[in-house]
């Protein structure tokens, strides 16, 4: 039955070792999903007195006004034998076997953080273990006492203060209210039956405890309350009987406190029925046993919440990536993997796997042959310049058959301006690969990492594709150059004579330039250019494809592998800078995920032993 208890503090002194508030998260925190039990209670209601009680030992602070200043985690830890100690978890490697110097270290933490002349409260809490053979295993949150006025020296909104301190613990849903009040006055004016009616208005979670019945006016008692009559909860009050403020002053041990307050409850007729279920030795088994049974009811909620904490936290851990590798090797391979993370996305926007390489597709299949149908060769190949270029082919002698001189200025110059939509396809695919780069790089999760890598990686991509588009312009424009230098015989020798048309070849130079010549020779040319633009529009895409995106998905890359392996350890190290934050927050996740796998195994060997 212990060892559910011993379980839920072993993941809660780790929880609150790691921080494990939930920041970054959307579920709830293993902290506020583990139950726990809250001391409530007003000032001076003997709150300080029945954890001691419970414990067994003289450990807290004591004096006028507020003592309790920050919450504090009690978990008590039983053992079998040896000799018992305190620990402390901001103190995690001191032994405390003094209890005095426990009390002395409660305060001076209380006042590292609040100060120690000020009579303010902090929500941040004091963690302390107690491990001994006289305890059971309980964790107990001990409360600012619930005041009514601020005294001199305390802020105005004290009393609201600490009463939102309480309330944010005894809310949760898991938390078990241990409720103080004192006999010797009116229960309708108690704080911790107020504050916990409110949050848990059917008692579910209130155990009442009832101090100070020995001091009760003469001829009262406490029966009724004791006995569910005066204020009803679900589960039987507890009275208890601490030791006075003499008794303390005397240094009156543990023993021999519970030994008169077990003779108190036996020898006063009034309560001497309710013995078996009074004292603080009773509270403290029946408040361990009714936490081990509300602990097993939360372990199926609780593998849940562990369950989908972890794939939170792994898909976390897996956004952030992995962390940086010691050795200049693992520095190396590690730039390698993430450049070829980014390589394959970008080939896969090439591919069709993502979006982004069909628009390569539309520069061939229309922006390119727009682009050629705008040169509008019929206006180039007008009368008025075909007249003029035959003419001045011929020079001084007239042709004699076939103006050729002149068919190859016209054709050259037709084909000239191919050139510019040549290029302007080139630029277009160069422009569309460097938005898949920049597009490939943000999509690479590795690379944001790593802000200079990054930076790195991309520039060497854009200076690949740079010189891929240079050697491509090279090559595209070389097409429409052989197809202006080297004019197809064919397609003129196919064309019919003037003889055969009934021409006479010996007219005058002025009859050679009529209308319908001329009309004939810029038809003619038309054809041709026509022709050569048709097989232009298939070279020229293939031959763009060839040098660029062919090239880019194969060595995009090459030039910076080649000098990255030439690096030395310092200059790989600037490339992998990643952001102190992100390295900071990678630790926290994988401790988180080391402390819920370990709590998940945990708690499935208890749920398995069951």
């Amino acid at each position: 039955m212990e060892t559910l208890i011993s379980l839920v503090n072993k993941i809660q002194r780790a929880c609150t070792a790691l921080g494990d508030h939930g920041e970054g998260s959307s579920l709830p925190t293993l902290w506020d999903s583990l139950p726990a039990i809250a001391v409530v209670g007003g000032q001076s209601s003997g709150k300080s007195s029945v954890l001691e009680s419970v414990v067994g030992k003289d450990f807290l602070p004591r004096g006028a006004g507020i003592v309790t200043r920050r919450p504090l985690v009690l978990q008590l830890h039983r053992i079998d034998e040896g000799k018992e100690y305190a620990e402390f978890m901001h103190l995690p490697k001191k032994k405390f076997t003094d209890f005095a110097a426990v009390r002395q270290e409660i305060s001076d933490e209380t006042d590292r953080e609040t100060g120690r002349s000020s009579k303010v409260i902090s929500s941040v809490p004091i963690h302390l273990s107690i491990f001994s053979p006289n305890v059971v295993n309980l964790t107990l949150v001990d409360l600012p006492g619930l005041t009514k006025v601020a005294v001199e020296g305390q802020p105005d909104s004290i009393v609201q203060d600490i009463e939102n301190m309480v309330r944010s613990f005894i809310e949760k849903p898991n938390c078990i209210i241990l409720a103080i009040s004192p006999a010797n006055q009116d229960l309708a004016t108690s704080d911790a039956i107020k504050i916990s009616r409110e949050v848990d208005p059917k008692g579910d979670r209130t155990f009442g405890v009832l101090t100070k019945i020995d001091l009760m006016d003469q001829g009262t008692n406490a029966v009724d309350i004791l006995e569910g009559r005066g204020y009803k909860l679900r589960y039987p009050w507890v009275g208890v009987v601490n030791r006075s403020q003499a008794d303390i002053n005397k240094s009156v041990d543990m023993i021999a406190a519970r030994r008169r307050e077990r003779d108190y409850f036996q020898t006063t007729p009034e309560y001497r029925h309710l013995t078996d279920r009074m004292g603080s030795e009773y509270l403290g088994k029946m408040l361990s046993k009714h936490l081990e049974v509300v602990i097993k009811s939360r372990i199926p909620g609780l593998q849940s919440l562990i369950t989908k904490t972890i794939s939170e936290l792994e898909t976390e851990l897996s956004r952030l990536g992995k962390p940086v590798a010691a050795d200049a090797g693992g520095k190396l391979y590690m730039i390698m993997e993430i450049c070829r993370a980014f390589d394959q996305t970008f080939k896969e926007h090439l591919d069709g796997t993502r979006s982004g390489g069909e628009k390569i597709n539309s520069v061939f299949d229309n922006q390119f042959p727009a682009a050629i149908k705008r040169l509008q060769f019929d206006k180039h190949l007008s009368m008025e310049n075909v007249r003029k270029l035959i003419t001045e082919a011929d020079g001084y002698q007239p042709h004699l058959i076939a103006p050729e001189q002149g068919y190859r200025r016209l054709i050259e110059s037709c084909l000239v301006s191919i050139r510019g939509p040549a290029e302007a396809a080139v630029d277009a695919v160069h422009s569309i690969l460097k938005d898949l780069i920049h597009k490939s790089i943000g999509e690479t999760s590795e690379l944001k990492q790593y802000p200079t890598l990054r930076v790195e990686v991309s520039g060497a991509a854009v200076d690949s594709l740079d010189r891929m588009r240079d050697e491509s312009r090279k090559a595209t424009l070389l097409l429409v150059d052989m197809e202006s230098g080297y004019l197809t015989v064919e397609f003129f020798r196919k064309l019919p004579q003037d003889s055969e048309k009934g021409g006479n070849p010996t007219h005058s130079i002025f009859d050679r330039y009529n209308d319908a010549y001329l009309r004939r020779i810029g038809s003619n040319v038309l054809s041709y250019v026509n022709m050569v633009c048709a097989g232009l529009r298939n070279s020229i895409p293939k031959s763009i494809v060839y040098c660029q995106v062919r090239e880019a998905k194969r060595s995009l890359l090459d030039y910076f592998f080649t000098e990255l392996g030439q690096k030395e350890m310092s200059k790989l190290s600037k490339l992998l800078d990643e952001d102190p934050a992100v390295q900071q927050r990678r630790t926290s996740i994988a401790k988180r995920l080391e402390l819920y796998r370990s709590a998940q195994a945990d708690i499935e060997a208890v749920a398995w032993s069951k």
